[in-house]
């Protein structure tokens, strides 16, 4: 996470109230019809997408932000690649969770790769994991080329000297731990974009 425009870091509070939407508003919203979106969320599904991946998105959209999350915006019948990677660049910041298993998918690798490739702010998120602990594994190395081996290892490197949040998933407090992550997107999104990012966020749900 990047250091708060001071205006802004002062102000977010106030931008939450002004952008999150009534609880009886928060429904599945069109998130499929359009390949922007906001924020894109990396993640390894099977140990995080029923719980810090899938909060987040819930909070996010909420703050009325257009998260990709696989589960919540991919279809029956959708090319797995095609869909992911334009959402990857068609997004404005990504938000990668690492996991203790994360590294064991080239699937999230390749998204985490993209991502830095694309030249995206990326917020990293250590879940239950210390960034030293993030590595190619020997199930990937065996199943990919030695160029995209090559890439995973450079996308890890960058992520592990960005600064980002850190949460024990069995000691921390979630909700302390979903608005700092909240925080940190704002702060970010504002520092990519600009504040008129917030006004484009309300057009949206118009």
């Amino acid at each position: 996470m990047q250091r708060a425009i001071p205006a802004l870091a002062k102000n977010l509070a106030h931008v939450r109230k002004v952008l999150i939407r009534p609880q009886t508003q928060i429904q599945s919203t069109n998130i499929s019809s359009s390949s922007a979106c906001d924020v894109f969320i990396n993640h390894r599904g099977i140990d995080t997408k029923k719980t810090v991946s899938g909060l987040l998105f819930y909070h996010f959209t909420r703050l009325r932000l257009r998260p990709f999350l696989d589960s919540k915006n991919m279809k029956a019948g959708d090319n797995l690649y095609d869909k992911i990677d334009t959402a990857i660049r068609g997004c404005r910041i990504g938000v990668a969770v690492f996991s203790p298993r994360y590294c064991e998918s080239k699937f999230c690798l390749h998204e985490l790769a993209l991502l830095m490739e694309s030249k995206k702010r990326v917020i990293p998120i250590f879940c239950d994991v210390k960034p030293s602990e993030l590595r190619v594994t020997d199930v990937v190395n065996a199943s990919c080329s030695a160029s995209d081996v090559q890439r995973y290892e450079a996308a890890l490197q960058e992520a592990k000297y960005t600064v980002g949040l850190t949460f024990d998933c069995l000691k921390g407090d979630w909700s302390d731990f979903l608005q700092t992550a909240s925080d940190a997107v704002l702060e970010n999104l504002i520092e990519v974009e600009g504040e008129k990012v917030l006004d484009e966020i309300n057009i949206n749900q118009i």
